[in-house]
């Protein structure tokens, strides 16, 4: 009898300090409304920075009912701080199972060397989109698959999925935006969905996502885990690093990881640098890819997480501006670090824990 008044004092502790979650339009997240002197340096970030960010944005999210009007605010406000205290409403993300820690990777935007001609040394195509490719957007026919697009091609009067990356490679026929020098360069360009390519008379060209043939984004890092390639009592880390060496050092083996992605990314070229799927070009530590289904594009969004390399706090104001087909999760985001091998130290290296709040406009 003890022990079981004993565990309904614990229940009943535990249950008065569990969060009341909250939901608001656009987003499934379990949210928690909290206090700006309860994130953690929040006074202490440079705000100024995180406004010309979100009025950045704001050139595209405040097409959105949700962004509309605070949008209007921001470009006549000249005190950041009350500006996101007076129009904003913060809220701490929860994982389904009640936690507040979620994963933090990095991106980056990597640089390539190729040319418009196929040589001996640049051999490796960057695809356009097919003509063959047919997009879906289903909310026109069925409005509760919105979020949702079907990919692939028509072969005699019905549609098929489209070819895996391994096929996809074969294919003579596809029409090809550049060639590059380097096939491992080449994969990661497609994680990281942008990039820039050096042509040989030093020309920078930007080229970005386009489509994609419509195939379930499976993680190679995983597979080489797996198999005992990096990590673990491996010669190699379990980061892009790590991966990249094992390549270069097991060229025999490329293909049969590579192929285990069957997704494939096609490109096209941009007149500006690394654009994420909000339309802006994207802010070298301080824009985040996010899972729309929690965080909607254009958000406000503040990180409590960790610098990779460094071990050093990272808590600041972002906004969320891109996606990505391995970014999916309540808590969730995928931290832009910038342009070639500077970012690509931290990016490579970052899953970090973290924790995330969303400014909602009021």
């Amino acid at each position: 009898m003890k022990n079981l008044i004993f565990i309904t004092i614990l229940i009943a502790i535990f249950s008065g300090c569990a969060p009341k979650f909250e939901k608001i339009d656009n987003s499934k997240a379990n949210l928690e409304k909290v206090s700006f002197s309860e994130i953690k340096d929040f006074d202490k970030d440079d705000l100024s920075l995180a406004l010309d960010v979100f009025k950045k944005a704001c050139t595209k999210s405040s097409r959105k009912e949700t962004f509309e009007e605070v949008c209007l605010k921001a470009n006549d406000t000249t005190n950041p701080k009350a500006f996101f205290q007076k129009n904003f409403t913060p809220y701490k993300l929860y994982n389904k199972n009640g936690t507040d820690k979620g994963t933090i990777t990095g991106y980056y935007e990597p640089l390539l060397h190729g040319s418009f001609t196929k040589t001996n040394k640049y051999k490796y195509p960057i695809y356009k989109v097919p003509d063959d490719l047919i997009t879906v957007d289903l909310k026109s026919v069925y409005p509760q698959l919105k979020k949702y697009t079907l990919r692939g091609k028509i072969e005699g009067n019905r549609l098929i999925p489209y070819e895996a990356r391994k096929n996809i490679s074969k294919n003579k026929n596809q029409d090809v935006l550049l060639y590059v020098d380097n096939n491992i360069e080449l994969y990661f360009l497609h994680i990281q969905g942008s990039g820039k390519v050096e042509l040989p008379n030093g020309d920078l060209i930007n080229i970005g996502y386009a489509n994609q043939n419509g195939q379930q984004y499976t993680s190679i890092g995983k597979y080489m885990i797996s198999k005992g390639y990096i990590g673990g009592k491996s010669d190699y880390s379990a980061s892009v690093q790590g991966m990249k060496k094992w390549f270069y050092d097991n060229p025999d083996k490329i293909n049969e990881v590579m192929n285990k992605n069957p997704s494939y990314i096609f490109f096209e070229k941009r007149s500006q640098g690394a654009t994420g799927s909000l339309g802006v070009e994207l802010v070298p530590q301080r824009n985040l890819a996010v899972d729309t289904r929690y965080i909607p594009l254009g958000m406000p969004v503040f990180i409590n997480t960790k610098n990779p390399v460094t071990n050093k706090e990272i808590n600041q104001l972002m906004v969320a501006a891109d996606t990505g087909g391995a970014i999916k999760g309540d808590i969730r985001a995928d931290f832009f670090w910038g342009f070639a091998k500077d970012a690509e130290k931290y990016a490579g290296r970052m899953k970090e824990a973290g924790e995330l709040y969303i400014l909602v406009p009021n």
